[in-house]
């Protein structure tokens, strides 16, 4: 079974992370749950949609959620490029990342219009898939 990653498709950053994820994902070892579909609640309702939000998770097979950089280095792990993301795990700049990636997350919309100059996305950055 797949490793899920649930990520935020209204993020323009997000969605371009999952662009990229879904074009490595050609064994599909994951899988994708945007939290801002019409559907998400009826289809995940044990799930906590606000802390889904606040940072990305990502569940494994048997159940287990892993949250901010652990998810995303465990997807990337999935694809064949943990490698990238693997010295954000090491145990000083471990401390150091999780702090960061907490305050982008808070601000990701914000951090999006900087680097996108869109805060947003409605249809013209959602993933294909």
């Amino acid at each position: 079974m797949a490793f899920t990653i649930f990520y935020d498709g209204q993020c323009p950053l997000c969605e371009i992370e999952m662009k990229h994820l879904k074009k490595r994902n050609t064994q599909n070892k994951l899988s994708f749950v945007d939290i801002m579909a019409s559907d998400f609640a009826a289809q995940y309702p044990d799930l906590d949609w606000q802390a889904l939000n606040e940072r990305i998770h990502g569940m494994t097979a048997d159940g287990i959620m892993l949250v901010g950089l652990d998810a995303t280095h465990r997807a990337w792990t999935e694809v064949g490029y943990g490698w990238l993301y693997a010295p954000l795990r090491w145990p000083v700049i471990k401390y150091f990342a999780d702090k960061l990636y907490i305050l982008f997350a808070k601000n990701r919309y914000k951090v999006s219009y900087w680097l996108t100059g869109k805060k947003r996305c409605v249809s013209d950055c959602k993933v294909k898939y």
